[in-house]
């Protein structure tokens, strides 16, 4: 078609005759359209000074000198296909037509098992970038998709949706091992429940408006360890992408560089064990990590000795002392591995030890013997034999003696899991890196990732091979190769980040747009980036919410209201956010966990105060709020709302209660009878319950 436009707008004049435009074009439009099928405008007469500027050829040819030139010249450049008119973006389809987009779960179906919080992010990926289509929900016309709003709101339970629930009355239940799971589905019954609007409370019927069915959601956890990962940061990390390749192979995975991975050097001190942390993770505390007006009185545990630190800023090293792009910033760095042999039932006592250098050179090497007899050499763990003990003298004292006259205020220890290698030589000392926590597991504390597991994905090495058991110089140098990396890469280098991909930045990566949404050239589905906005209280810049393409930070869930209707509409003459809005909006009510007393008080940001406020207002507003929302989305817009959660208070409270018993129990020379908490068999039970209580959370899919 072009083709033929062409030749007939050629064939208007003769190829001879050119004409300037001040005679060809008689009019005052500067962007003047064209009629390709009409005559064209042929002068009678040419006066001299008309072609003064053009040099005749044969048969008077006033074609031009050259092919552009000066503006001055008096000619002007027409592009031909000017006249030509653009495709309009696919026009959205109505409502009830067969194009329109949907969410669907056939009524009749049976699912017995409970989706998941990934169950929810994937339909999201699914939608707008690569994923693997959902089994669990149906996805008709998923180009046609032009918005996904998700709404995050804690303290929304299942049992609030039963016809007769009174909420005057809802919290009264007590917590403790008396606590019931607040749900009304059965492991018995099939998911997920049908929304009837005579069947719910009067406040939330408008949820049966907006959507069909009510789905049991299972927060990620471990009963067994007594946690739950964090809904947010689940909902908002998007696993790392497999090729064929990685998903064929077994075993252990070697780590890669997320895209668009930038490395940021940086010095060991920022990896440090703080203070406040030595406790939680079963360190003893060293003396120059108490309160200055506790120290003159301390005393170290029978046999236990502490490093010649008097307070921590002893270990501070001036600036102009350190080396311009060091990353040991001044600081002598040792690691440390131990190996120990058991001398009676739960009880383990030193047999070597093992001190390298930051050049991994071997400045400790050294053969112990306990003051009891072995009773287990464990030497498919240790590597120690009774013979390799037969003709040895060293004694603890004798290593601890050494240890304190090579650690000084400015040395850091290096190791994995060193709280044990600690307790195993009595010794405390306030400077530490532990590998076991700058390389946490994926699933969070108390788990921890072995020291094989971390040289195979992060060093691809092979240790602690075969059956004679490890060697504690080369699990040393492990743990020194392994901070290494760290410095060199960052922070964020083999964290919960490098697991996976923050869900705002893979949509900026890999969000696809199809012909409804992008126009004649995405036909087929083309990698466009989408937009994303994060509305939630505080900074979203100090979180997950930095990757997002505009975060919003507010102080009340009317604030996050006003922000999700701006995200979803953009600014009126698009002041930061352009007209049309972004293409995906996270946003966060949460008044309503403030009041439930569901709010997690280790952030910066404290809880509203809703002491005048009841449950019922807080419901209310919360759904009127939803439904505002829900009405003000543009037709083709996903919707999704989710609790997160159940109730995390009595978990909450047993893992304080556990933290406390471990922080007295580990302290050196405790007393069972002394302790002022005390955890048994029927606590750890009463987590796992709690554990399990808080895993159940709500969702709702739908489509405006």
């Amino acid at each position: 078609m072009e083709d033929t436009t062409a030749h007939s707008e050629e064939g208007l004049l003769d190829e001879s005759l050119h004409l300037p435009v001040d005679i060809a074009l008689q009019m005052d439009d500067q962007n003047p359209s064209f009629d390709l099928e009409a005559q064209p405008h042929v002068p009678v007469e040419l006066t001299e000074d008309a072609s003064t500027d053009t040099t005749p050829s044969e048969g008077s040819s006033l074609k031009r000198s050259k092919p552009h030139d000066d503006a001055e010249d008096g000619w002007q450049t027409v592009d031909r296909h000017s006249a030509k008119k653009h495709k309009q973006d696919k026009k959205i389809p109505a409502p009830k037509s067969s194009n329109y987009p949907s969410i669907s779960f056939n009524h009749n179906a049976k699912l017995q098992s409970k989706i998941t919080l990934d169950s929810l992010r994937s339909l999201i990926l699914y939608i707008f970038a690569e994923g693997t289509a959902p089994q669990w929900v149906s996805i008709s016309q998923r180009p046609q998709f032009r918005k996904i709003v998700v709404l995050m709101v804690p303290g929304l339970e299942e049992a609030m949706f039963k016809q007769d629930v009174d909420f005057a009355t809802y919290n009264d239940q007590p917590l403790g091992d008396q606590q019931r799971p607040r749900v009304l589905t059965s492991p018995d019954d099939y998911y997920p429940r049908l929304l009837k609007k005579d069947e719910l409370p009067e406040i939330l019927k408008d949820f049966a408006d907006m959507f069909s069915h009510l789905w049991p959601v299972k927060t990620p956890g471990n009963e067994k360890h007594g946690t739950i990962r964090s809904p947010l940061g689940t909902m908002l990390t998007a696993p790392n992408e497999k090729t064929k390749e990685e998903k064929a192979q077994r075993g252990v995975q070697p780590a890669k560089e997320p895209k668009g991975w930038k490395d940021e050097r940086t010095r060991i001190t920022e990896f440090l064990t703080m203070p406040e942390d030595f406790e939680a993770n079963g360190y003893a505390l060293h003396p120059a990590c108490i309160p200055a007006e506790w120290r003159k009185d301390y005393q170290d545990a029978e046999g236990w000795v502490h490093t010649n630190v008097l307070k921590l800023s002893d270990g501070n090293v001036p600036e102009k002392e350190i080396q311009q792009g060091s990353v040991t910033a001044g600081r002598e760095v040792y690691a440390l591995d131990c190996e120990m042999c058991k001398t009676g039932p739960d009880e383990f006592a030193l047999t070597r030890v093992s001190l390298v250098n930051w050049d991994g050179t071997r400045v400790v090497d050294s053969l112990v013997k306990p003051d009891k007899p072995i009773t287990d050499y464990v030497t498919r763990y240790s590597g120690i034999t009774e013979q390799m003990l037969t003709h040895i003298t060293t004694t603890l004292q004798d290593v601890q003696a050494r240890l304190l006259k090579i650690l000084h205020p400015r040395t850091i220890l290096v190791g994995h899991s060193l709280d044990s290698d600690m307790k195993a030589l009595q010794l405390t000392h306030p400077f530490i890196v532990d590998t076991a926590l700058l390389y946490p597991h994926n699933r969070g504390p108390p788990l921890k990732n072995s020291l094989k597991f971390l040289a195979q994905r992060f060093l691809k090495r092979e240790i602690q091979k075969g059956l004679g058991g490890h060697d504690s110089v080369e699990d040393a140098r492990t743990c020194l190769d392994l901070v290494k990396q760290k410095c060199e890469k960052g922070k964020a280098w083999g964290g919960h980040e490098s697991h996976g991909e923050n869900l705002f930045r893979r949509l900026t990566r890999t969000g696809k747009s199809y012909r409804a949404n992008g126009g004649v050239e995405a036909k087929g589905g083309v990698n466009s980036g989408k937009t994303s906005a994060m509305i939630d209280w505080g900074d979203p810049l100090r979180g997950v919410g930095a990757a997002s393409t505009f975060p919003i930070g507010c102080k009340s869930d009317e604030e996050v209201l006003d922000g999700i209707l701006r995200a979803v509409k953009g600014d009126p003459v698009a002041e930061e956010i352009p007209v049309g809005g972004a293409d995906f909006v996270f946003a966060r009510f949460r008044e309503l966990e403030a009041f439930q007393r569901w709010w997690n008080r280790n952030g910066d940001l404290a809880p509203p105060d809703l002491s005048e406020s009841s449950l019922e207002a807080c419901v209310r507003n919360l759904t009127q709020r939803i439904k505002r929302v829900h009405d003000s989305l543009p037709p083709c817009t996903g919707l999704v709302v989710f609790s997160g959660s159940g109730d995390p208070r009595e978990m909450a409270r047993l893992q304080a209660m556990h933290a406390q018993f471990k922080k007295e129990y580990n302290a050196p020379g405790s007393n069972w009878d002394d302790l002022s908490v005390k955890w048994t068999d029927k606590e750890a039970q009463d987590l796992k319950k709690a554990v399990g209580v808080a895993r159940n959370g709500i969702g709702f899919i739908g489509v405006k």
